[in-house]
Parts: C-alpha cells; sequence; structure tokens
C-alpha cells in the first residue's frame, strides 16, 4: 500500500508540475506579445495595451498539454494496477503467513505454519479402486496431501519419493502413521485405473485421487494451487503446476505447506514436530 501511494503522490506532483509550467508559458508568451505591440504602438503614435498570441499558439499550448498531461495519466494507471496487483497478492497469501519474496513452490515460507482454515474446502473425488471419497473419509488421520499428475517428467516423480520414504521414516522410527495422498491435476488422462497403476511403482500406502475436470478446477481454488497445460500438441502435453504439498491435522485443518526443496529427513523431521505439538 505505501507503494501505491508513493505512485498516486507523484502523479498529483507532476500533474501540479505540469500546469504551473503551462501557466508561467503561457504568462511569459502574453508579456513578450504586449511588450512587442507597446514598441510599435511607439512607432506609429499609439500604444495598442491588448496582447496578441502569434499564429500557431494555441496548437503548441495544446500539443504541450497533451504532452505533459499523458505522463500523468500513465502514472495514475500504473498506480491503479499496483493497488489491483496488491489486493491480489493479499488474497493469494493465507491468513496467518507472512508474503515472501522467498517463498517455496506452494506460496508460503518453508518454516511457516498456517493458522485458520483459510485453505481447503469439501471435495468429492473418485479413489484409485473407484470409490467416492470427500473430505469426510480423510478426518481423524494425519494426511499429507501432494498436488500433482502421472506424466510429469521430473519434480513429480521425486516428490513421490520423497513422500513414499518421509512417511516410511515416520512409521519406522516415531510410530506415527501418515495417510500420503495424490490429487492429480490431469484428470483426462489419470484415470482410476491408470492412476493406481502408477502410484503402485512407488508405494501402496498412496492413496489417489480423481475426477471430472470441474471438480478438480473446484479443489485446486479451495487449496489454492496453480495449474495450466502447456506445450500443447495433441493429446501429449506438460501441466505447469506449483507442486502444492500440505501436512492435514486430523480435523482436516492445513497446518504446513511444504515446497520442492525437502529432502525426507526434513519432511519427517517438520511433520513429527506438528504433530508432537498438537499432542501437548
Amino acid at each position: 500500500m505505501f507503494a501505491v501511494r508513493r505512485l498516486l503522490l507523484s502523479c498529483k506532483q507532476g500533474a501540479n508540475q505540469a500546469a504551473s509550467f503551462l501557466r508561467g508559458s503561457s504568462r511569459r508568451t502574453q508579456s513578450f506579445n504586449y511588450s512587442q505591440s507597446t514598441r510599435q504602438g511607439g512607432t506609429h503614435g499609439r500604444t495598442d495595451l491588448k496582447p496578441q498570441l502569434p499564429l500557431g499558439t494555441a496548437q503548441t499550448y495544446s500539443r504541450s498539454r497533451a504532452r505533459y498531461a499523458a505522463p500523468a495519466l500513465a502514472l495514475g494507471f500504473t498506480g491503479f494496477l499496483a493497488f489491483l496487483h496488491y489486493n491480489d497478492e493479499r488474497r493469494a497469501v493465507p491468513k496467518g503467513q507472512p508474503s515472501r519474496s522467498n517463498s517455496s513452490g506452494c506460496g508460503c515460507g518453508s518454516n511457516t505454519t498456517v493458522r485458520g482454515p483459510i485453505i481447503g474446502g469439501p471435495f468429492t473425488l473418485m479413489s484409485t479402486q473407484n470409490k467416492i471419497v470427500t473430505e469426510k473419509d480423510l478426518r481423524d488421520k494425519w494426511v499429507l496431501l501432494y498436488f500433482g499428475y502421472s506424466f510429469s517428467p521430473d519434480v513429480g516423480p521425486d516428490q513421490l519419493k520423497m513422500i513414499s520414504r518421509a512417511v516410511h521414516k515416520l512409521e519406522s522410527n516415531h510410530d506415527q502413521k501418515i495417510l500420503p495422498v495424490f490429487v492429480t491435476l490431469d484428470p483426462v488422462r489419470d484415470t482410476p485405473s491408470h492412476l493406481h497403476a502408477y502410484l503402485k511403482e512407488y508405494d501402496d500406502r498412496i492413496l489417489g485421487l480423481t475426477g471430472s475436470a470441474s471438480a478438480m478446477r473446484q479443489m485446486a481454488q479451495e487449496y489454492r494451487v496453480y495449474f495450466k497445460k502447456v506445450q500443447e500438441d495433441g493429446d501429449d502435453y506438460l501441466v505447469d503446476t506449483s507442486h502444492n504439498m500440505y501436512l492435514l491435522n486430523p480435523k482436516m485443518e492445513v497446518v504446513r505447506c511444504f515446497g520442492v526443496e525437502y529432502n525426507p529427513d526434513d519432511l519427517a523431521q517438520e511433520v513429527i514436530k506438528e504433530v508432537t505439538s498438537l499432542s501437548q
């Protein structure tokens, strides 16, 4: 908001300076014409006290006015766009989280705890076993929720491997069960049968969810997940996404957001911290 105020103040100052310059130019032009008329009047025995504007002065004045008005309008429009962007940025930052320039891919800082039920909402999707799954079915469990797609060439497989290893460490070292859930952002290709075969290669414990395009868009909006088709070549395409990963407590409230910079050890350590803090 401070940047917007500075822009608006600059616009106002620029407009005032332009107006002052134009008024000064007009007075100087009139003074010059008055002096010239006085000298001419002395030569012919009379004094003409009415200032005369030279031919073309009106057009020059109009062009000068437009030249200084255009930058002021441009600055004002820029300030307005900055104001809109500021509001959008505030809406994009979950409550309780600072807006950081060095945030992770999921839109929040690596060590940030989410406060308040701002991210998330109800959903109705289909599991890889062709069963309807809603948010109510995941209650009373700690859930590690990841948004991706099976045709991801690099980041998706790495994230699934990390999730699998972190869940294994939590169970073996801390006796803490975490339900890993994979939500596809490519429901056209990630059918239940295809998603089942894909996730089986990584970990049988991962619950795969898919559904209609409208259902996936709704859930992505509720969980503030960005995704978009890119590099389309018929049925072959990639999906540009933020690869969001959330930790949900047994009340289905998002308590942590993890970026792609984590490794299995770090992820397991951060998860157990949240679980322990809740039980205390």
